[in-house]
């Protein structure tokens, strides 16, 4: 975007969830104004962005914090998302194809990231516990602490659920 780096305030901490097991360490945060509509019906804010120094598949991620700050409820099934604007609803849209590529981009870019020895910003110190496959596991022993209640409360003689500390098969 052509931002100077001396713009970015330091980062309170790595945040998650940007690649499989592996944690983000933010550049810094900057503000910055957004705007969302068309010239007869728009909203704009200032909002705050982690910036890192990777090579990602979206160009910003627009969490919860955004949502309230615009009042805005996203939809994922429709791909829309729809805010108050001084002259009406404000709609802003997707494609279904558009959100393929997307997906398509960021799992690319998550397997190379993985794969690479590259250090750089991001950390590995989340600690994720390997599969064993030769792990025993022995079935639910059944418990005479069992305590039956009728699902529904009108008609006690109806089915029951049972809860315990050791659950039955059943």
């Amino acid at each position: 975007m052509g931002i100077d780096r001396a713009r970015l305030r330091p980062s309170g901490a790595p945040f998650h969830g940007v690649m499989p097991g592996k944690q983000a360490i933010p550049l810094g945060q900057i503000d910055l104004p957004v705007t969302f509509g068309d010239s007869s019906n728009f909203r704009k804010e200032t909002l705050t962005f982690e910036v890192v120094g990777f090579k990602g598949a979206y160009h910003a991620i627009l969490g919860r914090s955004c949502y309230a700050k615009f009042m805005a409820i996203p939809n994922y099934t429709y791909l829309k998302l729809k805010m108050p604007g001084p002259c009406g609803v404000i709609t802003m849209g997707s494609t279904y194809q558009r959100a393929f590529q997307c997906e398509v981009d960021n799992c690319e870019l998550a397997s190379a990231i993985i794969a690479s020895e590259e250090p750089a910003p991001i950390g590995t110190d989340v600690f994720h516990e390997k599969p064993d496959s030769n792990r025993k596991t022995e079935p639910l022993a059944q418990t005479e602490d069992v305590k039956k209640s009728p699902l529904n409360p009108q008609k006690p003689r109806d089915k029951k659920s049972r809860a315990g500390a050791a659950p039955t098969p059943e």
